[in-house]
């Protein structure tokens, strides 16, 4: 039973990605074939530019993200700062509430701003949403650098800044790199934000593949979700190289 939770649905989405045409009462597709794949990678009909659209606005959100987060990281996790659990605690809210009204919301804000349905106002509502990833990654990252190199360092007439950025950078970069894939990935499955924000005038492969299936199209649907699951998965797995159980152990710390 827990094989078919887990595996049934890949499995039914990825016959639909080679179905030409499957309807009832056959158990599996009537005709096999590619077709839908060149529909989908046909520039014409607009999926190759939705994912090239999805990459740039989560690459764009994963510079935004990790220049905030490093300074951020960097100073709630080796200095004192006052009410820092709550400062951290901040960053969880995007979190803490339904994602519907707070995206309804700021697309009323982002329409009078002139951001609604610009690729800027895209990319902000996936970097606020990066942020609640980053910045805790990126703490527990900093928080597991040894402070005995940088004294070392200091001590041999090292640069406060030549200190952060050859011997606490290196360190920490492995938390660092996680938290850009976490952002990335999340960024690229994005679709709430995207729609509210974004739609019509930005179009995003998670945006694609809702209008697809709300038209019926699950061939097209499908080979977006595959799309957007390869990555996932190839991520997941650089994802559990760089992150070291001493890190994960400092998350929340």
């Amino acid at each position: 039973m827990l094989a078919l939770v887990m595996f049934g649905p890949v499995t039914n989405l990825l016959i639909w990605t080679v179905t030409e045409r499957w309807y009832f009462p056959h158990a599996l597709p009537v005709s096999w074939g590619f077709k839908y794949w060149h529909y989908v990678f046909n520039p014409v009909n607009g999926a190759f530019a939705a994912l090239l659209t999805s990459i740039g606005i989560a690459c764009a959100a994963v510079v935004v993200t990790t220049l905030v987060a490093i300074p951020v990281g960097y100073a709630l996790a080796r200095r004192h700062l006052p009410c820092r659990m709550f400062i951290m605690l901040l960053f969880l809210l995007p979190q803490a509430f339904p994602e519907l009204p707070i995206y309804i919301n700021i697309a009323r804000i982002f329409y009078q701003l002139g951001l609604n349905g610009t690729y800027l106002g895209v990319i902000l509502v996936h970097t606020v949403h990066g942020l609640v990833f980053s910045v805790w990654i990126i703490v527990a990252a900093f928080s597991q650098c040894d402070p005995l190199t940088e004294r070392a360092a200091s001590n041999l007439g090292a640069s406060n800044m030549k200190v952060f950025f050859t011997i606490t950078m290196p360190q920490a970069m492995g938390g660092i790199i996680a938290s850009s894939i976490f952002v990335f990935l999340e960024s690229l499955d994005e679709f709430t934000g995207s729609f509210f924000v974004g739609a019509p005038d930005v179009t995003t492969l998670p945006l694609l593949l809702y209008n697809a299936s709300m038209e019926g199209n699950y061939q097209v649907a499908s080979i977006s979700a595959l799309i957007l699951l390869v990555p996932s998965v190839l991520f997941m797995l650089v994802v559990e190289r760089f992150m070291r159980p001493e890190m994960v152990a400092k998350i929340g710390q």
